[in-house]
């Protein structure tokens, strides 16, 4: 949902987009804590100004705080579009369209002319509530949902695809069955009554007087608390799924072949093998080092021993030679 983007330049935008769009500096935390409790203040202000008894005792207070937020946060977009390198790049993005939605129809209002389009104003103000979905930008495990709901889709889909089969077929033969007198007029609205049961909500605007038609509403409601947990399951799974995916690895060990290891993990679980094929493994540098070390020490050990035996020797040759000398002078 949001696009891979740069910094602008070097300098004053690099720190910029650094505060804003990043959070590994307590200034940049600091600068998201703002940010949440700004748009929800504003979420806020929204919802009470619906209220009718808070519009008419605090509409000018209310009118006030809006321009106040909508200033900040048209300030706030002009500066992240400043700080990009391309800003219309996240203006398309999902995040900077829920910018242009959230500010647009404070602005919409100056130009929106005639008390003919009062109307309109109030459908511009309540767009204001979308303010809200900037706050998923701040949750990190929103994604693990969206991968989950997108690798869910196709069975959520044919799920709701049975259903909508299911409440078409009890709908029409309900219709069949019941008088127009107990509500059931068409078959759109006997579908509308199929899906009130099947999910187990029970308005009571529409219900069945015969007895056959009450023996299909004790089905329908039946197969309901049946299917109702289908996509709860589907959806769970996934997300579990990229749970793990998010924490395991599928890089396969050298030494045994197990796949299933935690994302960050050094050794595998089950033989201790050094998984990262491509550098060397600590421990063997480490034997190797503790090898040539102990080699070292030997020669250096092994070293005074020669030296004293080389002079030994050399003591015995001059002992010789003297010897040999006194020798021929007796002789002589």
């Amino acid at each position: 949902m949001l696009p891979t983007l740069k910094p602008a330049g070097e300098g004053l935008r690099t720190w910029i987009f650094q505060v804003i769009f990043e959070s590994d500096t307590r200034l940049a935390k600091g600068f998201d804590i703002v940010l949440i409790g700004l748009i929800l203040a504003s979420v806020t202000v929204v919802l009470l100004d619906s209220v009718p008894a808070y519009d008419a005792a605090y509409g000018g207070v209310f009118n006030i705080l809006e321009w106040s937020f909508t200033g900040l946060f048209t300030l706030e977009l002009a500066v992240r579009l400043y700080c990009l390198e391309r800003p219309a790049r996240y203006l398309r993005s999902f995040y900077g369209i829920i910018d242009l939605v959230s500010i647009l129809p404070t602005w919409l209002v100056l130009v929106v002319p005639g008390a003919q389009s009062l109307v309109v104003i109030r459908l511009l103000r309540v767009l204001r509530i979308f303010r809200v979905l900037r706050l998923m930008q701040f949750v990190g495990e929103g994604r693990l949902l969206v991968e989950a709901l997108r690798r869910s889709g196709h069975q959520i889909l044919l799920f709701l695809f049975t259903v909508f089969m299911l409440v078409t077929i009890f709908g029409s033969l309900i219709y069949m069955i019941e008088p127009p007198e107990a509500g059931f007029t068409s078959i759109p609205v006997s579908i509308y009554w199929g899906i009130v049961t099947l999910t187990t909500v029970g308005y009571g605007d529409i219900t069945p007087t015969t007895p056959l038609g009450q023996f299909i509403s004790m089905t329908v409601m039946l197969m309901g608390y049946s299917i109702i947990a289908i996509p709860t399951g589907v959806f769970s799974a996934e997300v579990i799924r990229s749970i793990r995916a998010d924490r395991y690895s599928d890089e396969a060990c050298p030494g045994c072949g197990h796949d299933r290891h935690e994302e960050k993990a050094q050794y595998c679980l089950k033989c201790g093998t050094w998984l990262d094929e491509n550098t060397e493994d600590p421990r063997e540098a480490e034997r190797r080092e503790e090898a040539e070390r102990a080699a070292a020490e030997e020669q250096a050990s092994a070293a005074p021993n020669g030296e004293e035996q080389n002079g030994e020797e050399q003591e015995k040759g001059k002992e010789k030679k003297n010897k040999d000398a006194d020798d021929d002078r007796d002789d002589a």
